[in-house]
């Protein structure tokens, strides 16, 4: 390959595409990235407000440069290219200031909760939500601390939003197995001090990359008493879980004792929605209602005893389990789930080929099934069959905690 200068003018032609992106175009795109020379807009996007020094644009563009040459060896690569694409056909568009800054700081977002998240990527992680402005002599806030104190005995980090309240309970309890999902508001969101802000704070810039990852990074989610805040995250929580937008995760809703916070949400919920057929019976089991500590910890690790994780590989879903069930348990199964089916019934397999980006549980057993895609409620009553199971005296079979 001809050698080429590295100007600040390749900035742009690293990043303007001349096709759609499709895999057959790939090649031809790469090349069109190398040849062509427009605008200087990435230096918007990383730098937002401030004017880059020419080192500082000198060094982007070596980066980018290097990107672009080794992007069709690169893992993901072809993913790398679709966002660069993107933000390619964006600059040629006729988007605004505001959109430069949504852009820049919603990836700036990212970055920092990838590098934040990654070294713990194989623990399972609960994200607690509740009110910033409980007491910490509420027995709500006691019930927080307990239950982040008891989750993570158990092997589970935790993650809040790192504010006062609910979140300070949750942090505090969790010790040195948490994280904080920091946001700058006008009042109360100031970081809450249990949580070093080094190697376990993110502090965001906007509410919905925050959002994004309380749910990426989460394999459960535990709700105290709030207010608009903590009704708007389980609400999104629970969306996400009906729709099948994310995969599978218990979601409990802790009271303090006999506190009447979550069930009379429920009754809400039934009269309201359940109702008018506005929802399904089968909803229900997205979530659990408890005043007890030991059952929300029993609920969520019980979840993981035997069913693993899920995904879909082309037309196929398939759940990996930490142990084979019987041949009884499996024809049980089919025949109290077929109505989720649209052909076939639930088969055991091993892992399949498009799974092998997952090396590290390519040994876990399978089952796969061709699922209807919207009966998520039985969907959920489908993993608790699959959890009736497990041998839990046997610490080999039952790692909950473990992704």
């Amino acid at each position: 390959m001809a050698e080429r200068s590295r100007s600040p003018q390749w900035l742009s032609a690293t990043l303007i595409l001349g096709s759609e992106g499709s895999s057959k175009n790939f090649k031809k795109s790469l090349d069109l990235i190398r040849t062509q020379s427009t605008v200087k807009f990435a230096v918007r996007l990383i730098y937002m407000a401030t004017i880059p020094s020419r080192s500082d644009i000198e060094s982007l563009s070596t980066d980018l440069h290097k990107l672009v040459d080794n992007l069709e060896s690169t893992e993901h690569g072809a993913l790398i290219y679709s966002a660069l694409n993107a933000i390619a056909k964006i600059s040629q568009s006729d988007a605004e200031s505001l959109d430069w800054k949504i852009l820049a700081g919603s990836l700036q977002d990212m970055q920092k909760a990838i590098a934040m998240f990654y070294p713990h990527r194989f623990n399972r992680k609960v994200s607690i939500f509740g009110s910033a402005r409980t007491n910490a002599n509420a027995p709500e806030y006691q019930q927080a601390y307990e239950f982040a104190e008891k989750i993570t005995e158990q092997g589970f980090m935790v993650i809040t939003g790192a504010g006062g309240g609910i979140m300070a309970a949750g942090n505090a309890g969790a010790a040195n197995n948490s994280f904080g999902l920091n946001i700058s508001l006008p009042f109360e969101q100031s970081s809450n001090g249990f949580v070093s802000e080094a190697s376990r704070l993110v502090r965001f810039r906007y509410f919905f990359t925050r959002k994004l990852y309380f749910v990426k990074e989460s394999d459960a989610i535990a709700l105290f008493p709030g207010g608009f805040g903590t009704q708007d995250e389980f609400f999104e929580c629970l969306t996400l879980c009906q729709t099948g937008r994310t995969t599978p995760r218990p979601i409990v809703l802790i009271d303090k004792k006999g506190g009447d916070y979550w069930n009379d949400w429920d009754v809400f919920v039934q009269n309201n929605l359940l109702e008018r057929g506005l929802i399904t019976k089968e909803d229900q089991s997205l979530y659990k209602i408890t005043d007890d500590i030991d059952q929300a910890c029993q609920f969520i690790s019980a979840f993981y005893s035997v069913y693993h994780s899920c995904r879909w590989v082309g037309d196929l879903f398939v759940v990996r389990l930490h142990m084979e069930i019987t041949d009884d348990h499996l024809k049980r199964l089919n025949e109290n789930f077929s109505d989720i089916l649209i052909r076939g019934k639930i088969e055991r397999s091993m892992a399949l080929p498009k799974e092998s980006n997952e090396p590290h549980i390519l040994d876990l057993p399978r089952l796969t099934m061709h699922f209807n895609q919207h009966g998520f409620g039985r969907l959920y009553e489908l993993i608790a069959a699959i959890n009736d199971t497990c041998d839990r005296d046997n610490p080999i079979i039952c790692h909950p905690e473990q992704r």
